[in-house]
């Protein structure tokens, strides 16, 4: 066996790797339709608060929540932003004028190129607008053009709405991880998907179309649906979907 071959078994090359940065506690991801700034308590919890109160149902598939009153959502606030992982953001919706969500960079490897999105929580204000699309899209944005290779999205395997949007924003489905953990004293398998850095160019340019006002009617409805702008990049759909 020549050395050539026997290299191929050893995986493909990385030329020129060096290792990314980790989120900036001074990052902005300003879009058209959304801003995302780092959390703090201070600037943004009470607002989201009110933005969540009365909405239990967001917090179902998380490992906190719901929260009883605003002092506690503070206080769940202000320990989150002392974290640098996870990195909250918070989300803004200019079009509503108003803070709605949350999502977070989180087990960020970048020896290994790697980082996740997640403990995303959007208030009904901010699900299913074009604010909330974008506010993902940046996301995926900043994390490979800073570098990553692999950008991942893990759920609980019964949160169909995760695992629909995963697929939604053309990333790959990976397989389900039995038994994975346990949160609020229930089992809790995992649904893992993920996106590389090659795909990054086809899905930012169907983000670009997906987004752009032409996009949509007077009444704000979507005239191309970015799943079928994503579908030809995924490289494995979400058989339960």
């Amino acid at each position: 066996m020549t050395s050539s071959s026997s290299e191929a078994h050893l995986g493909e090359p990385v030329p020129g790797w060096t290792s990314p940065p980790r989120p900036d506690p001074d990052l902005i991801l300003e879009g058209r339709y959304v801003r995302l700034e780092a959390l703090t308590a201070d600037r943004h919890a009470a607002l989201l608060y009110r933005a969540f109160d009365g909405q239990d149902a967001v917090w179902d598939y998380m490992p906190y929540g719901p929260f009883s009153s605003a002092a506690q959502y503070h206080r769940w606030v202000r320990d989150a932003e002392k974290q640098p992982d996870p990195f909250f953001l918070a989300i803004y919706d200019k079009d509503q004028g108003r803070w709605g969500g949350v999502a977070s960079y989180l087990r960020v490897d970048p020896d290994a190129g790697s980082i996740e999105v997640g403990h995303i929580a959007m208030a009904p204000l901010l699900q299913r607008t074009r604010a909330a699309t974008e506010a993902m899209a940046l996301m995926m944005r900043w994390a490979f053009e800073a570098g990553y290779r692999r950008y991942e999205w893990k759920c609980h395997a019964l949160n169909i709405g995760s695992r629909r949007a995963a697929q939604r924003l053309g990333l790959s489905y990976e397989g389900v991880f039995r038994q994975a953990t346990v949160v609020k004293g229930r089992n809790r398998d995992t649904a893992w998907f993920a996106a590389i850095d090659r795909e990054w160019p086809a899905l930012s340019e169907a983000f670009r179309v997906w987004l752009a006002p032409g996009n949509f009617d007077a009444a704000g409805q979507q005239r191309e649906r970015l799943s079928d702008l994503t579908r030809l990049v995924r490289v494995c759909s979400d058989p339960s979907l």
